[in-house]
């Protein structure tokens, strides 16, 4: 018999049985993902993660959540949906773990305009693999059709994880001093920030086409776009094992000349030398095609670099040459020095 009250649901633009069906096939995706310590599976209205105590003898839960913003658009120009969910998990594991924390568990946020399971396993399918490169288990989300709000194409996502760390191991910057060496940590590429300026640049202002071949970039503008946020988690994890680190900057949303700040003691401040580090040809491509200022250049974006670890001096190149040996593109790009008494900027790029 059918259900006359989900038949005017469905007339209204909400279809429950649709949303039934999605997570039953992304419930395998869902599972490959889970790591030790989570208890039970998808479907239930809340999830459960059992913390080890012998690993954690005074453990602190960390928490971050981010969105993509509108790289989406870029997802939707392309057709291509697999990737989104890596970046979308990246800027939030991202953010967590510069702050010495493990990522445990994640949970999405997915609203649409109208369901396409398709396009929707895609974006999770994403999600999952972001979720593995972060040994971070995806242990639900929610799934909401909101026609009215969202055109039948478009969709929003959001990001929610949490980590733990021991008290006594949370990174802070409080330990940052002068004569600290800064490494940087090569980003994949724009990451997820400063798209809005992306799409004036490329589509408004100059009327490209994502399917066009770049010579300078080596590849379609679509396919530069979308390259995947970097996930750091594994390897400043595996770092941390063996050194102290006295502070990290995700380098996201404001690029150098917001976030570094952030991390600084009272009386500090950061020299970066831009020259000790080879900025990827898309931040050229940008700059000149929107005629951007450099400075606005390094505070709208990331210039290559997306993680900033902050280190004793006596240790700084053998960190280094530890993230080389983890497949990460490492360089000492500069130094902590005292910010002196008629100076105001606590960020110098050279």
């Amino acid at each position: 018999m059918t259900n006359p009250t989900q038949s005017k649901y469905s007339e209204a633009g909400v279809d429950i049985d649709k949303g039934n069906q999605f997570v039953d096939e992304i419930k395998d995706i869902v599972s490959t993902t889970h790591q030790r310590g989570v208890l039970g599976g998808l479907g239930g209205f809340s999830s459960h993660i059992a913390i080890d105590t012998n690993k954690y003898k005074k453990p602190v839960i960390v928490n971050s959540t981010d969105g993509v913003g509108t790289k989406l658009a870029i997802a939707q120009l392309c057709n291509k949906h697999d990737t989104i969910g890596i970046d979308l998990v990246a800027m939030c594991v991202n953010d967590l773990i510069v702050g010495g924390a493990t990522p445990l568990c994640f949970l999405d946020y997915f609203a649409v305009g109208k369901l396409d399971i398709e396009i929707a396993k895609q974006v999770i399918t994403g999600i999952a693999e972001g979720c593995k490169q972060a040994l971070c288990s995806l242990v639900g989300g929610e799934t909401a059709e909101m026609p009215g709000l969202y055109q039948n194409e478009d969709y929003d996502l959001a990001g929610f994880v949490t980590g733990i760390v021991d008290r006594d191991s949370i990174i802070d910057g409080s330990d940052i001093s002068a004569g600290d060496k800064i490494i940087g940590i090569a980003s994949s590429g724009i990451h997820s920030n400063g798209y809005s300026l992306v799409r004036k640049i490329c589509f408004t202002d100059n009327n490209l086409d994502v399917k066009e071949y770049f010579s300078e970039l080596g590849c379609t503008l679509g396919e530069e776009l979308l390259r995947p946020t970097k996930i750091y988690v594994q390897s400043v994890l595996n770092v941390l094992k063996n050194y102290p680190i006295n502070g990290m900057v995700h380098n996201t949303g404001g690029g150098f000349i917001d976030n570094v700040p952030r991390v600084l003691p009272k009386g500090c401040k950061a020299e970066i030398d831009s020259n000790n580090w080879t900025i990827p040809p898309i931040f050229n491509f940008l700059m000149k095609r929107g005629d951007v200022p450099l400075n606005e250049m390094f505070r709208t974006f990331n210039m290559g670099i997306g993680l900033l670890v902050i280190v004793n001096e006596a240790k700084a190149d053998d960190i280094c040459h530890h993230f080389q040996a983890l497949g990460e593109t490492a360089s000492i790009i500069g130094k902590i020095s005292h910010l002196e008494a008629d100076e105001t900027e606590p960020v110098i790029i050279k």
